[in-house]
């Protein structure tokens, strides 16, 4: 027998120069176990790789909180000193018009000149309101309230402002029977669903859209906190059927006196940041798959049944 024809036998039998021998059978196990130890590596390794990334945009989210938040709380004292030193001066030139409207009862064209000027201290009241409720600090007595109760009182108090039945806006609520708990400032989470739910009802009206309906949800979601680990918090969602955000409205639109509309203060969605923030939440702006933008009020849970 040849040298070479030995080696070759070896090499088929898998005899090794200790003498060890690895059947055909236990070879193709040990490389099927192989492959299967590679497939798993593999998955852990895209799994692992998709966890970075949803950690590096939550956190990017919430730096970019954190930094909203400053940067409005800077603005907030600014516009606070500003609104203080506007309202005296507009408080007199109101009650010197409405002297001059009552003196000039027998002249209806000065008349109407007066009134004109006394809607207008009207108006610019209203904006130095707007503007000391955002600059207040925000001190949140906390209550639990029933994240239903909430939602409704906000769509009764916006339909009798807006007027959306005339409007031809309709409301869709989901998953209410569920009840969810706020740990809250009852009122103050009142008023950021107010704006919030307006806002939506605006955006459709303003925008010509053909189907104006919104959908209202109540969920539970679990998120990491500022501070590392995970909580759970209650999701007050409001969808509306509107052209949408596009990315620079998204950047802006919690900045002081920014607005895409004709009216308005711009300070709605910033009282919305200031309160929410004030509850250790957050505030998630996106745009639905099927239209419309979508807005999440993402506030602390209480325990059902307290």
């Amino acid at each position: 027998m040849s040298t070479i024809g030995v080696a070759e036998r070896r090499a088929v039998s898998g005899e090794g120069a200790g003498g060890a021998v690895i059947a055909e059978g236990e070879l193709a196990q040990l490389l099927a176990a192989f492959s299967e130890v590679t497939a798993r590596l593999e998955s852990t390794h895209e799994a692992l790789r998709a966890e970075v990334r949803r950690l590096k945009e939550e956190l990017r989210e919430a730096n970019e909180q954190i930094e909203r938040s400053r940067r409005l709380a800077a603005l907030g004292e600014m516009a606070a000193g500003i609104a203080h030193e506007v309202r005296n001066p507009l408080a007199s030139i109101g009650l010197y018009a409405r002297i001059l409207e009552q003196e000039l009862a027998d002249r209806p064209r000065e008349r109407e000149t007066a009134g004109k000027i006394i809607a207008s201290v009207r108006g610019l009241d209203a904006v130095v309101c707007d503007v000391l409720t955002f600059a207040r600090e925000m001190r949140v007595g906390r209550v639990h309230v029933a994240a239903s109760e909430v939602i409704e009182r906000a769509l009764a108090e916006v339909r009798q402002d807006v007027a959306w039945d005339e409007a031809g806006v309709t409301v869709r609520r989901l998953d209410l029977e569920r009840e969810i708990v706020l740990d809250c400032d009852s009122g103050l989470v009142h008023r950021a669903m107010v704006n919030v739910v307006r806002n939506a009802v605006e955006a459709m009206v303003g925008s010509g859209s053909a189907r104006r309906e919104l959908t209202i949800d109540a969920g539970v979601r679990r998120i990491r906190g500022r501070e590392g680990g995970a909580r759970e918090m209650a999701v007050l969602s409001v969808r509306d059927t509107g052209p949408g955000v596009t990315a620079e409205v998204r950047s802006r639109m919690f900045n002081p006196f920014f607005t895409t509309r004709a009216t308005g203060t711009g300070l709605g969605l910033a009282i919305v940041h200031r309160i929410v923030d004030a509850h250790g939440g957050r505030v998630v702006v996106k745009n639905h798959e099927d239209g419309g933008a979508v807005v999440e009020l993402l506030l602390p849970r209480g325990e059902e049944g307290e």
